[in-house]
């Protein structure tokens, strides 16, 4: 795979990776967040199109876990919808929360992801949540993977930075899942040399 560095982006085969993934320190802390991402938004969570098919076969197997208000926005505006800025994204319930959004002893979490713990269905939550703080954008050359900056992730910055946790390895299972092994493997090289 092709490899280059510039001052603030690194280059594996074709896409272009902020050196924020390498030098961010970073573990969620839901404790202290509430899962805010999943509550606080402008927009739903962004879908790719496999997952748009996934939700509308298997949301009769999603429901169940789902929230009142969940399913009504669901009912309303389908699993899944096209927003302002034209992304595939999740309904939200109002203007911010996401209709699949469930609440464990105040803590906000994924119906979806429920589903998949129970063994209900085999597609652990939308591949954007499961990145997050990190964000794919696809171009016509090439595929950008940046670190959204967001002040609810303040709790996250510092734990990491507690813990002396890279924000890529502890993203580590999303990442292999959209770029695969060797992607990830050559990532691991490149912010081994550029801590050298």
């Amino acid at each position: 795979m092709k490899k280059t560095t510039t001052s603030s982006m690194l280059q594996i085969g074709d896409t272009i990776v902020s050196l924020d993934i390498i030098e961010k320190r970073f573990i969620c802390n839901i404790q202290q967040c509430k899962g805010s991402c999943c509550v606080h938004g402008d927009s739903g969570a962004p879908l790719e199109e496999d997952e748009v098919e996934f939700l509308e076969k298997n949301y009769n197997k999603i429901e169940p876990y789902l929230r009142e208000e969940g399913k009504k926005a669901v009912a309303e505006k389908g699993t899944w919808h096209i927003d302002s800025d034209h992304d595939m994204v999740t309904p939200l319930i109002g203007n911010e929360e996401c209709a699949y959004t469930i609440f464990e002893k105040g803590i906000a979490k994924c119906g979806i992801e429920k589903a998949y713990e129970d063994g209900k269905i085999d597609w652990q939550k939308p591949l954007s949540c499961h990145l997050y703080p990190v964000r794919i954008k696809k171009y016509k050359d090439f595929t950008a993977v940046n670190y959204d900056s967001w002040e609810i992730c303040q709790a996250a910055l510092l734990f990491g930075k507690e813990k002396n946790e890279p924000l890529y390895r502890f993203l580590k299972t999303p990442l292999v899942r959209k770029f695969g092994e060797a992607w990830y493997s050559e990532l691991c090289l490149a912010a081994d040399s550029l801590s050298d």
